[in-house]
């Protein structure tokens, strides 16, 4: 149980990838705050899961990108749980693929107001509780498109740059409240929305170095590792889990 005793704040863990790190989080001793905005039932069903597994939980709506909603939120977990040692920036919304041309600038504000503001909105509520209590720990999820850059993404890359940017500075800025701030960038990861045995996803696990298709919990084990004490030297990294996809080049 790497994560006996910590409480950990995950956003947007009602599906997907965020589903995913809240149970691993779970399974390994922490107990989980999940963050919704719309997914309330499935937020209850993670915490179900979490729970019969002998693990703690408990779900908390709030949209993150508005600061009100983040520091109302932060307080009832406190009010739950007595503290806070780590946040994982999960939550995401709004279009992601797509040409420049068929892109609105609200599609660029949404991705910015998840990427960038989201971030700061959690991280300027837990900073002062964790200062009080020694540290803690950021994990913000970025993307492996970050070195692939590929085209029809400026949409997604321009929130999630936004996001590799606003760590690495903040990385240097709470360094000395002993707070870490890292990055996980997930591939092409299985989770309840893919299909592993589709010919696309196949073709895609055939083609990586690794010679298969990722599981979403294979992003949890990496936030498991940024919020134990193995981590505890660790800080402004990023981390691809990708099974090799990706190279060095542009980190």
């Amino acid at each position: 149980m790497l994560l006996k005793d910590k409480v950990v704040l995950v956003t947007g863990a009602g599906r997907g990838i965020g589903a995913a790190i809240a149970r691993t989080l779970g399974r390994e001793g922490a107990a989980v705050a999940v963050n919704y905005a719309h997914s309330g039932e499935k937020a209850l069903a993670v915490c179900s899961d979490i729970i019969g597994a002998g693990g703690s939980a408990a779900s908390f709506a709030a949209d993150v990108r508005d600061p009100a909603e983040v520091e109302r939120m932060v307080q009832q977990v406190m009010k739950k749980f007595g503290r806070i040692d780590g946040v994982v920036n999960n939550a995401i919304n709004g279009r992601q693929e797509g040409s420049l041309l068929a892109s609105t600038n609200g599609d660029f504000q949404a991705a910015f107001d998840f990427g960038c503001l989201a971030v700061i909105n959690m991280v300027r509520s837990v900073r002062p509780i964790m200062k009080v209590q020694g540290g803690g720990r950021i994990v913000n999820i970025v993307t492996e498109l970050w070195n692939l850059a590929p085209e029809n993404w400026s949409v997604y890359m321009a929130g999630k740059g936004a996001m590799v940017g606003v760590s690495r500075s903040l990385a240097q800025e709470l360094g000395p409240d002993n707070i870490t701030v890292n990055m996980v960038a997930p591939g092409w990861m299985v989770d309840e929305k893919v299909d592993p045995n589709s010919s696309a996803s196949q073709g895609f696990a055939s083609a990586i170095p690794l010679r298969r298709h990722g599981s979403a919990d294979e992003i949890g084990n990496a936030c498991v590792f940024y919020m134990s004490h193995l981590a505890g030297y660790v800080t402004g990294t990023y981390l691809p889990v990708t099974g090799g996809r990706i190279t060095q080049t542009g980190m």
